[in-house]
């Protein structure tokens, strides 16, 4: 599994540097990105949404939230 750490990023910053590592995974693979920024639980399903990408899981921890996106096919 691929990592992004976003911790200390805010919109929308943790979704663009989420997008340009997704346009080089291939498809099927599984990118997280663990966030600070209280937007990215409504931002990340948005541009998974918008881009084909497969919003896995988001998991709220005390501190940071682990989203976990699975890389689509790219258009």
């Amino acid at each position: 599994m691929n990592h992004l750490d976003a911790r200390g990023l805010i919109c929308p910053l943790p979704v663009l540097k989420a997008r340009k590592i997704l346009l080089s995974l291939p498809a099927g693979a599984l990118l997280c990105v663990s966030v600070t920024d209280s937007n990215a639980e409504k931002d990340f399903p948005l541009f998974c949404a918008e881009s084909g990408h497969r919003l896995v899981s988001i998991e709220s921890k005390t501190d940071v939230t682990e989203i976990t996106v699975e890389c689509r096919r790219h258009a």
